[in-house]
């Protein structure tokens, strides 16, 4: 089956068609600017450019930073503040005139990983931790997924953890990796207070580095680094549609 998955992130929206029976994209994919303010009309259009850059005429998958239930948003996350409420699926298929499938983009990255990467056959509690702008998770027991587990939003000093261990924070604050792998040892600490996985796979772009930081953790969960690195998100989000598809 062949899929349009979108990734909807705070800077970017990014897409490609999938033929998920051969796993592989079917173009390059296309990227355009998250428009500023991130209205819910200002990010149908742009979600309009790039169905039309395809040429597209089938089902659309996307993932969308925030939670999401039943095709709704249930808060805003990074986004304009307009979107809470918002029953996304049908705004964008309003926009396209196309069948559309919206979850969670930490979700959709999971749901990549575990279908196409380092989580393929694995059994039992996995966490797909997608760590960038903010701290993503994607929880499955047995290859299932369980939706909306924000784990980023664990509180910490009365902020979210991610405010603390996110990618960006180790950017803004000029941390090293070694720095920085002592914040997020923390937060994986905290994660398994709460429900203690038998997996660890991690994602973003900071999983490209791992060698030189994975000695920090003192986890003695298993832990790897994904393997669909950023075309997770893409991938998921156009199996979450063939799933309704069938």
């Amino acid at each position: 089956m062949q899929v349009l998955g979108i990734d909807i992130g705070g800077s970017g929206i990014k897409g490609a068609p999938v033929d998920l029976e051969r796993e592989d994209y079917l173009a390059e994919r296309f990227r355009v600017e998250t428009p500023r303010p991130a209205t819910p009309q200002a990010v149908a259009l742009s979600v309009q450019r790039l169905v039309d850059h395809f040429n597209w005429k089938g089902p659309i998958g996307f993932g969308f930073p925030t939670v999401i239930v039943n095709g709704q948003a249930k808060a805003y996350g990074n986004m304009h503040p307009d979107w809470l409420g918002v029953q996304v699926d049908k705004l964008f298929e309003d926009q396209t005139g196309l069948p559309c499938t919206v979850i969670n983009d930490a979700d959709a990255a999971g749901l990549g990983e575990m279908r196409y990467g380092a989580g393929r056959d694995k059994k039992g509690l996995v966490a797909v931790i997608t760590v960038g702008t903010g701290i993503g998770s994607g929880l499955f027991y047995n290859g299932k997924l369980i939706p909306n587990f924000e784990l980023g939003r664990i509180r910490y000093k009365k902020k979210p953890i991610e405010k603390y261990a996110a990618n960006s924070v180790r950017k803004k604050e000029g941390l090293t990796y070694k720095q920085w792998a002592k914040r997020f040892n923390f937060f994986l600490e905290n994660v398994e207070l709460m429900c203690t996985p038998d997996h660890y796979i991690i994602g973003g772009g900071i999983s490209k580095y791992m060698d030189e930081f994975k000695h920090v953790f003192t986890t003695q969960i298993p832990i790897e680094a994904a393997q669909t690195k950023n075309h997770a998100g893409i991938i998921g989000a156009a199996f979450a549609a063939m799933e309704r598809e069938k």
